[in-house]
């Protein structure tokens, strides 16, 4: 029997992983997720920060609990694995969302940076995306991979915007998005990216303070910025099965500024 549109977008009996979850989009997403019924293992590098997110969903109700890990790190991303499993059991939804960002002219970039940047922001994806599928998905045949990547990967920026690094892996995130789900749609995995635009957050704290959160908000044809509630419906989409025949795709959240620009 064809189920209704709430049975499709019911999350309940379901666990998601989502990485740099402590605040932010990333916080934003657990609560789309565990208003939909998921359980919730948060994840980012201070314990502080994630003691105050869980308590803020568990005061809504949803059944949230931490591990705390720096997902540049191969052994604390196993360590995250090791213990989601250990605590909640099997992992049905993945949120790659932990990432970094530097400012700096390209031909004055530091190289360190520029590593930095892409071990977490690229090569933690892969590395996690690979442990939760070979530890939890694959064999199950089912699974739920979120990439978040930004409407930074799929063109230049302004030249007051200097985030060479960070564009280049979000665009490295939208491209890993696709070869992935052509390689695990037949255990039943899907893979999908989103790609937020600009939304007030410690990683754009430094353009909006140069640049004014008004003149941003110009150049969307909405005429403003992202706020606290619009990754949730496209969260949601992509984890449940309201979303099961979409895969390998990318959907800019962003006011349009990806359509004014060409992205």
């Amino acid at each position: 029997m064809t189920r209704t549109i709430q049975q499709l977008f019911d999350l309940k009996g379901k666990t998601a992983v989502v990485t740099g979850a402590s605040r932010g989009l990333g916080l934003q997403m657990a609560h789309a997720l565990g208003e939909a019924g998921a359980r919730i293992m948060l994840s980012s590098r201070k314990e502080s920060d994630l003691e105050e997110a869980a308590a803020e969903l568990q005061s809504a109700g949803i059944d949230a609990r931490w591990v705390a890990a720096n997902c540049a790190d191969e052994a604390d991303i196993g360590r995250l694995v090791d213990e989601t499993l250990q605590r909640m059991g099997d992992i049905d939804i993945l949120v790659n969302n932990a990432g970094a960002a530097w400012g700096a002219p390209a031909e004055d970039h530091p190289v360190d940076a520029w590593d930095k940047v892409m071990n977490l922001n690229v090569r933690g994806y892969f590395i996690l995306s690979q442990q939760v599928a070979k530890r939890s998905m694959i064999a199950r045949k089912t699974g739920r991979i979120i990439n978040i990547a930004s409407i930074a990967g799929l063109g230049g920026n302004p030249p007051e915007m200097r985030t060479i690094a960070y564009n280049t892996s979000k665009g490295a995130v939208v491209n890993f998005t696709r070869a992935l789900a052509c390689e695990w749609g037949r255990y039943g995995i899907t893979v999908n990216a989103i790609c937020p635009g600009f939304f007030p957050s410690k990683m754009t704290r430094g353009t909006l303070e140069s640049m004014g959160e008004q003149e941003l908000a110009s150049h969307a044809p909405l005429g403003r910025l992202g706020d606290d509630e619009d990754l949730k419906g496209l969260t949601l989409l992509y984890a449940s099965d309201a979303g099961k025949h979409i895969t390998g795709q990318w959907l800019a959240v962003d006011g349009g500024v990806s359509v004014v620009t060409g992205g």
